[in-house]
């Protein structure tokens, strides 16, 4: 009878790596628009999810955006950032550590 190798498969490293929580913040300045925009452009979200967050962090002072892996969260917290600094915008993401 034939032997059988069974090789263990490398675990996927962004399924293993800890997840932070994206949260996004109200100001006085940024658009209720112009976050939809960014929900939707950097976020994927759906209109009715960016009118979520949108809303809860207009009523409560922030709300969160998504939970990711550390690497792709800063990134995108950047995207975020150099998309609303050119237009005078102080829209604000921060990351805290899912638990």
């Amino acid at each position: 009878m034939p032997s059988i190798t069974v090789e263990a498969k490398p675990a996927d490293s962004s399924a293993l790596a800890p997840r932070w929580k994206v949260i996004i913040h109200d100001d006085p300045v940024t658009t209720f628009d112009f976050v939809l925009g960014v929900l939707r452009r950097v976020f994927a979200k759906s209109q009715g999810e960016a009118q979520r967050i949108t809303r809860e962090a207009h009523d409560t002072g922030s709300a969160l955006v998504d939970v990711l892996p550390l690497e792709q969260a800063e990134f995108r917290c950047e995207q975020v950032r150099s998309l609303a600094r050119p237009h005078g915008y102080p829209l604000t993401v921060t990351l805290e550590p899912a638990d």
